[in-house]
């Protein structure tokens, strides 16, 4: 039984058809299969295949949960299931199947969701565009030749064609929102530690990576926050518990909100004119709906910052590297890898624990800055990306000095970070765009465990000004 209207539900769209029996899990399941085979070819947004896996499971009793029967994705990055392999989009990587589920794979598929396979990531997900060798490039739905985001960069083009309603993501300098943000969707980064990393890990890199989806609508982003928040025995700790169903909190009106909006980067750059047009338009919106928005920013260092972020981020590398060398015997070789990944990796094993915990007192000094920012402005205001999604083969990924390798792709991504290092909640949202018909996200960011306030306004902006039927050249 074919079901074309399948694309115009979200995932508790969908599950609510399943539990009133008007359509199975298994038709679901097929649609959504029939998407694949019919959009990847041009996408490459799924690498790895797991249909038989998929009708078996939409075969069995569904269960109760939120989103039972409803298919969607994980990433080949932190979206371990027992069977299947995650490389990570490195070479280095062997296809080697995992032994047993992440801790987030088992909360997603025990709310119902069956997964269909694995999504495209650029190799150890370090930048915000897809484009692994392993892999190859992952392509936008709402204009081929440009880019889909990344690191989620294959959950962000599945989504945004129409091919699943959700997909897994995380986000460890902006991989959850700057997908959102290219494939015209919902990515909400939630606060550090509000979802477990187990069994495998405790952390990765004090907490700058985070779990979540991109989704189409604001409702399925809360409702999945609801599954995977909450942390498990062993971890190191965990954001503030939530006083309510942040699926409810969506569905809640914000009050009255003081958001500070920023037009230029944090080195004083101006934003492409599109990226204008949407901070200033969503302004307005927000002024209009009674929000107090003013022209504002946190005062970060942003030269310390950075400097401080990168050693971090390099070092975690470094000790992903290493660590896949130990357990699967095998040397790390500059052939190995893409010449940007192999420089930051140089550049991790060379940096000493003293100059890691300095690094870390840096951050830490410019999250209180930004939470005292924060003690007169609920929101800040600004956009995922500095331009509209960019061309494949824009940035040189055989680079191999981090620093000219880095420096057009921090550019290109200048807010995001940030949130990452000082751990606050952020969420992009399809609010724009361009004259040419590409996706311009507009990016929110929130007090440290604040996701309700992101989650309710987003719910407001959704109804005012409704995304659902825009859909790419590319969809369906």
């Amino acid at each position: 039984m074919a079901f074309s209207e399948y694309a115009d539900y979200d995932g508790l769209g969908l599950a609510e058809l399943v539990a009133k029996k008007q359509v199975s899990a298994a038709e679901l399941v097929e649609e959504a299969i029939g998407r694949i085979e019919k959009h990847n070819p041009k996408l490459n947004a799924v690498i790895f295949k797991t249909y038989d896996r998929a009708r078996a499971a939409a075969r069995a009793a569904p269960g109760n949960g939120q989103f039972a029967g409803v298919p969607f994705l994980l990433k080949d990055i932190l979206g371990v299931q027992k069977g299947v392999p995650t490389r990570q989009g490195s070479s280095f990587v062997p296809p080697s199947p995992s032994p047993h589920d992440a801790t987030i794979t088992k909360r997603l598929t025990s709310a119902g969701l069956i997964s269909l396979g694995k999504t495209n990531v650029p190799e150890f997900g370090l930048v915000p565009t897809t484009e692994s060798a392993l892999y190859g490039p992952c392509r936008n739905p709402w204009n081929l030749e440009h880019s889909s985001g990344g690191s989620s960069g294959g959950s962000g083009a599945a989504v945004g064609a129409g091919i699943v309603p959700l997909a897994h993501a995380n986000d460890g300098g902006g991989s959850i929102r700057a997908p959102a943000s290219a494939n015209g969707l919902v990515g909400l980064k939630p606060t550090r530690g509000r979802s477990s990393l187990g069994p495998d890990l405790g952390d990765i890199m004090g907490g700058i990576v985070v779990e979540g989806v991109v989704s189409r609508s604001v409702r399925d982003t809360a409702a999945i926050l609801d599954v995977i928040a909450g942390n498990e025995p062993g971890d190191p700790y965990w954001a503030p518990p939530k006083a309510k169903s942040y699926l409810d909190e969506a569905m809640t009106p914000p009050g009255k909100l003081r958001i500070g909006f920023a037009t230029k980067d944090l080195y004083g750059r101006k934003l492409h004119a599109e990226c204008i047009a949407a901070i200033e338009g969503s302004a307005k919106l927000c002024q209009s709906l009674g929000h107090n928005v003013e022209e504002a920013s946190p005062p970060l260092p942003i030269e310390t910052l950075a400097g401080a972020f990168m050693p971090v981020w390099a070092s975690g590398l470094a000790m992903l590297i290493d660590g896949i060398g130990f357990l699967t015997g095998r040397t790390p070789h500059e052939a190995d890898f893409q010449g940007l990944t192999w420089g930051l990796y140089q550049v991790g094993k060379q940096v000493t624990a003293a100059q890691y915990q300095m690094c870390w007192f840096q951050l830490q000094s410019a999250a209180r800055q930004v939470a005292a920012w924060h003690e007169t402005y609920d929101l800040w205001l600004n956009t995922t990306f500095a331009s509209p999604p960019v061309r494949n083969g824009t940035f040189d990924f055989n680079e191999k000095d981090p620093e000219k390798g880095f420096a057009p792709i921090i550019e290109y991504l200048p807010f995001t970070a940030v949130q990452n290092a000082t751990g606050q909640p952020a969420i992009t949202l399809p609010l724009h765009w361009s004259a040419l018909g590409l996706p311009v996200g507009v990016h929110f960011v929130a007090r440290f465990g604040d996701e309700t306030t992101l989650l309710r306004l987003a719910g407001q902006l959704e109804k005012a000004r409704p995304w659902a039927g825009r859909h790419p050249p590319n969809w369906n």
